[in-house]
């Protein structure tokens, strides 16, 4: 073996052992090899077929009250979630700039140190929040390669200094000097609940429901914030920047920059999606899927790397409350009463995806036998 090749080798063992806290910054000019923990199988790394053709859905007339607007977005949106629960909205309401704001903050955040970013770690950050580098701290195969901040927004919970729970999130582990920017994405979190809890009043109406059924179930619930950043990455043919999975939490509003680089599984072939400016993408989660009885369908989705270009996105993630009951109303269950899915709370389902398994294509199949296994009787 000459020089270089055991200096490379000696790299690859330095930055495979660095766990919690691998430092993807090191891992993005000019690469040479990828660490073996960035390595995903051939079969999750099939190219996509074409691009997703599916026509954005103006929301301007249903946030009006529009009749006519509203059923021809019920049936865009019915259409999209029986075949793989994923959409794109506009005219939805959030303002450009704070959209546009957002995003751009999220160069302050990443850019930061390495050390500096390490103080919001998950492991001194409490639950799943903070910063995490390709969720290292919880996975040793397999890894995303790309950097996230989580946070949660739940304005139930109180603040240890009497400051909205976003701000008092950013100025606790990063510091004061961050207060801000907390602000900013106190105000974003405000503005995508406000939307989220909108289109569960059109995924509603798209079902047969009453406008304000998944509403009401979701108004008093919570949400999880990811920042996610990509870094570019020039051996892709090995990597992911998020593996194929669903969302385990009810609803997802993702905005992003203009790079690219989210798929969708439809028709068991993966499709890209192309960025589109002003739309905001949208896709059904696992506790969706439960609550209207599997009819709509949990997305499967994932992200590719870019060999050029970094990629930035901001994911919020609709949840109900804790020890809310996740049940099919009666008239999505059929004539013999058959269930797809057991009743479960999102405390258990997110138990599940923390600490027994990592979401996947197939979370809510897995945690439904892991959930009447565990119960006395299979109740």
């Amino acid at each position: 073996m000459d020089s270089s090749s055991s200096q490379l080798e000696s790299q690859e063992q330095a930055l495979n052992q660095q766990l919690p806290f691998l430092d993807t910054s090191q891992l993005t000019h000019k690469t040479l090899f990828i660490p073996s923990k960035f390595i995903w199988p051939k079969g999750d790394l099939v190219d996509a077929y074409e691009k997703l053709s599916e026509p954005h859905i103006d929301l301007e007339g249903f946030l009006k009250g529009d009749k006519e607007a509203t059923i021809e977005a019920s049936k865009l949106v019915r259409k999209a979630c029986l075949k793989h629960g994923f959409f794109q909205v506009t005219n939805h309401g959030v303002d450009q700039n704070l959209l546009a704001i957002a995003l751009d903050k999220m160069g302050t955040l990443f850019n930061l140190p390495f050390n500096l970013k390490s103080r919001a770690s998950h492991a001194r950050a409490a639950k799943m929040w903070g910063f995490s580098t390709a969720h290292s701290n919880r996975f040793s195969s397999k890894l995303p390669w790309k950097e996230t901040f989580s946070f949660g927004f739940d304005h139930s919970c109180n603040s240890s200094n009497n400051e909205p729970p976003v701000v008092d999130f950013f100025s606790s582990t990063l510091g004061k000097e961050f207060e801000e920017i907390g602000v900013i994405y106190e105000k974003y979190c405000e503005a995508m609940k406000e939307l989220s809890l909108a289109l569960t009043e059109l995924l509603g109406l798209s079902l047969g429901l009453e406008r304000s059924h998944f509403r009401k179930f979701f108004e008093d619930g919570s949400a999880i914030m990811r920042l996610n950043s990509y870094p570019i990455c020039e051996q892709g043919g090995v990597a992911l920047g998020t593996g194929p999975h669903c969302d385990p939490t009810a609803l997802t509003i993702l905005h992003q920059d203009q790079v690219g680089g989210l798929e969708v599984l439809a028709n068991n072939k993966w499709h890209s999606v192309p960025p589109s400016p002003n739309a905001l993408v949208v896709n059904i989660g696992d506790v969706f899927m439960a609550l209207c009885n599997g009819e709509y369908k949990s997305c499967v989705h994932r992200a590719v790397v870019n060999k050029h270009k970094e990629r930035r996105s901001l994911a919020f993630f609709l949840c109900p409350r804790n020890d809310k009951v996740v049940r099919p109303p009666e008239k999505l269950i059929t004539g013999d009463g058959s269930r797809n899915f057991p009743d479960f709370s999102w405390s258990e389902l997110f138990e599940f995806t923390q600490k027994h398994y990592r979401a996947d294509a197939v979370t809510l199949q897995n945690f439904t036998k892991w959930i009447v296994s565990s119960r006395p009787y299979g109740v």
